[in-house]
């Protein structure tokens, strides 16, 4: 904390950025000052952290309708309003479980958020496993388009998964034949913990957990269990057959004292998992047992949606969105701070959705329909915006793009945008001819290994076959004007590993919100030029996502 605390006395150091944001001449019709405004309100105690079905769920959607009528928008929810219901199951893993691993020499009780972090999403209120077989799975990834089979067949009914996070390819030396099968360093939607868990159900896994290891997850321990054994789910005709009796992370030096137990060499059996011939191995007289109470309590959340109807081709859309929740209330930090206000994420990119809309109301209307949703429960999964991806009318086959920002950065104007998820779809030339006409550059994703791309709303549309475009400073660091890239890394840096869904993301004094309205602007301006075209943006080739779109061909028109 005093490092933080340091380093934003430096940024408020600066007299430029210690002075109230200001609209920047390069930020077209977006207002910096809105977007802090915006975001310095949502950040408030009265919201109580925002977290969906939470104390301040009812005040934020009041807020956000209230920001939609005021702009004119037209209502795209539910039965003519502003408000998509969201049907959710809320868990909570109960204190005082029994969780414990066996193996030849080792008997260990183990505990919850130090050892392991345990949950269900089905709605059952008590879970008890007996002693279940453990096997490694390897990063648990069928994917026949890579000639890749982590399961080869086994059986895994009553058995525990145990699975690597990030990609077959992550760790690859030069030379090994799996290297760039996966993108190399650049992380695939197969490197995500949310597919580890579908494919371990798909393949009949009782449970699964899944190795934390920092530089794969691309963050600590600490955000792993930031949620307090709290999760979320959409209500499920059939939660068994979509989700694991149990599911959860383990810690790396538990399940390298698991392996020598059973006779293996956990580093070992890793450079295996990056081979094509991999086949999983049970460990051998390894057992994992667990007993413990799961609240569930069902709840209705909503997702705020807005939309510009187009004048020429109304079924045709281009979406613009962020999150709206945040983390809500949890265990009080040293200072005895509870709320986590999720000002940067992503109240940041609520400001930067409205300023958009905003933007586009005080234009001519396009000739495609804008749409504007602020999602709940992305922080547990995506889950408000996948709901509507199911549910909604706008058929993905007719978006045109999916555009999204989170955690926008406070640091002022910068020299460069740094693109979440570069290389893959025609958008990145978009962006790239939009920055150059402002004097500014792109900067790839210097960070792709993290899988931010996987990680935020757009990609509910994107895994549909949307071509999507992301801006979230959470993978490196931007060319600051003021202070360099040096400063933009540091930022990202200290943020990522003490503030990111925690306490500390609260709305500061220093924030400059001028470099993130230049870059929503350069947003703004794709937007506007997709909404008044017959341009349909393609995946890259080779894309995993470009067979998807290819599949709903016949729904777009010349």
């Amino acid at each position: 904390m005093k490092a933080l605390i340091a380093a934003a006395a430096l940024f408020a150091a600066s007299p430029a950025l210690a002075q109230t944001p200001k609209p920047d001449a390069d930020a077209g019709p977006i207002s910096a000052q809105r977007i802090s405004d915006i975001t310095r309100e949502l950040a408030g105690e009265p919201y109580a952290g925002r977290g969906p079905g939470g104390p301040g769920e009812a005040k934020t959607i009041d807020y956000l309708v209230k920001q939609f009528q005021a702009l004119g928008l037209e209502p795209a929810g539910d039965d003519g309003t502003f408000v998509q219901a969201v049907q959710l199951y809320r868990f909570q893993t109960a204190d005082g479980g029994a969780y414990s691993l066996k193996a030849p020499g080792l008997s260990r009780t183990l505990q919850t958020q130090t050892d392991l972090r345990i949950e269900t999403q089905r709605p059952i209120e008590h879970v008890q496993i007996k002693d279940a077989p453990l096997v490694f799975v390897g990063y648990g990834v069928t994917a026949p388009e890579r000639g890749w089979d982590d399961f080869k067949g086994v059986d895994l009914k009553g058995k525990i998964a145990l699975i690597l996070i990030n990609d077959p390819d992550f760790e690859a030396k030069e030379g090994e034949p799996v290297a760039g099968k996966f993108g190399g360093r650049a992380a695939t939607y197969y490197a995500r913990w949310t597919y580890k868990y579908e494919e371990a159900v798909r393949q009949g896994a009782l449970g699964a957990l899944i190795v934390h290891e920092t530089a794969g997850a691309a963050y600590g321990w600490n955000t792993v269990v930031a949620g307090g054994g709290e999760s979320y789910d959409v209500v499920r005709k059939d939660p068994a057959a979509a989700r694991l009796l149990l599911q959860g992370w383990i810690q790396r030096p538990l399940t390298v004292e698991l392996f020598k137990a059973a006779g293996l060499d956990f580093e070992a059996e890793k450079a295996r998992a990056r081979t094509a011939a991999f086949k999983p191995v049970e460990l051998k007289g390894a057992t994992f047992s667990a007993d413990y109470r799961n609240g569930v309590q069902q709840l209705t959340s909503r997702n705020v949606v807005g939309a510009i109807r187009g004048t020429k081709h109304p079924d045709e859309t281009v979406m613009y969105s962020t999150h709206w929740d945040a983390y809500g209330i949890g265990a009080p930090d040293a200072q005895g701070a509870t709320i986590r206000p999720g000002a940067l994420d992503s109240a940041s990119g609520v400001g930067g959705v409205i300023e958009t809309a905003r933007a586009f109301k005080a234009g001519p209307p396009p000739e495609r329909t804008l749409l504007f949703g602020l999602w709940t429960g992305e922080e547990r999964g995506l889950l408000g915006s996948e709901y509507f991806a199911q549910t909604s009318p706008y058929a993905a086959g007719r978006m045109v793009a999916s555009i999204a920002y989170d955690t926008l950065h406070p640091l002022g104007p910068t020299r460069d945008v740094v693109l979440i998820g570069s290389g893959q779809n025609q958008l990145e030339d978009r962006l790239k001819a939009v920055a150059a006409k402002h004097g500014r550059t792109v900067t790839p994703d210097p960070r792709p290994e993290r899988a931010l791309n996987y990680r935020a709303d757009h990609f509910s549309f994107g895994r549909r076959g949307v071509p999507t475009l992301l801006l979230m400073a959470l993978a490196g660091g931007p060319d600051v004007v003021d202070g360099g890239r040096a400063k933009g890394d540091k930022w990202v840096e200290e943020f990522t590993a003490r503030c990111y869904h925690q306490t500390c993301d609260r709305w500061e004094e220093w924030h400059d919100y001028r470099g993130a309205a230049a870059d929503v602007n350069l947003a703004y301006e794709i937007g506007r030029q997709l909404a008044n075209s017959r341009d349909w943006p393609e995946w890259s080739a080779g894309s995993e996502l470009g067979a998807i779109r290819k599949r709903t061909e016949s729904q777009r028109k010349p």
